[in-house]
């Protein structure tokens, strides 16, 4: 019985997901940054929340770069309220894919990703080292974080080691990828206004 009504409530998550993304990408959300800041300052309290699912949905449905929702919530919402919630969105929306992969298996990869990106991280999946690769991943900010969550979902790692690797591996990459998108806009506008 509670296994049905946890499998119902991930469900409707996902389809509300699936919808809030496909609203977000007519809009042109995912594609302007500043609308993005826009869109969640304009909601006041709720922006946070809001914010927290455009993160959420990034990992998810990988159909955005996340840089762009990265350095939005850092510009909206300062570097440390940005960054916080940078990484709830990104932990939660991580964990989200690694057991969509886990419960659907390959069939959701191959959907959301190329066939070239995925042959070259599936020899990692067969390695004994498969987990000391995904931590060392999941530190620098420059791998495919979301591919690798799906991915991990499919091999004998633990939830446990997972969500351990995630929640304490993701933090520094977020600060090193927020602080370098951040640098690099700052220089972008100085180089247009000067």
């Amino acid at each position: 019985m509670i296994k049905k009504i946890i499998t119902s409530i991930s469900l409707v998550l996902l389809l509300a997901i699936v919808v809030a993304a496909v609203v977000f990408l007519r809009q042109g959300f995912f594609s302007d940054q500043q609308r993005l800041i826009d869109l969640v300052k304009g909601y006041g309290m709720i922006g946070p929340i809001l914010f927290l699912l455009i993160q959420i949905i990034q990992v998810v449905l990988p159909i955005i770069p996340g840089g762009i929702s990265c350095l939005a919530g850092v510009l909206a919402f300062g570097a440390l309220k940005g960054f916080i919630l940078n990484y709830i969105g990104i932990c939660i929306g991580s964990v989200f894919a690694f057991l969509l992969s886990r419960r659907y298996g390959r069939r959701v990869i191959e959907n959301l990703f190329d066939h070239e990106q995925i042959a070259k991280y599936d020899d990692k999946t067969r390695s004994k080292t498969f987990n000391m690769f995904f931590a060392f991943a999941i530190f620098f900010p420059f791998a495919p974080d979301d591919l690798l969550c799906y991915l991990a979902g499919t091999t004998r790692m633990s939830f446990n080691s997972f969500l351990c690797i995630i929640l304490f591996c993701k933090p520094f990459s977020i600060f090193l990828y927020s602080l370098f998108l951040q640098i690099g806009w700052d220089k972008a506008l100085s180089f247009l206004g000067g």
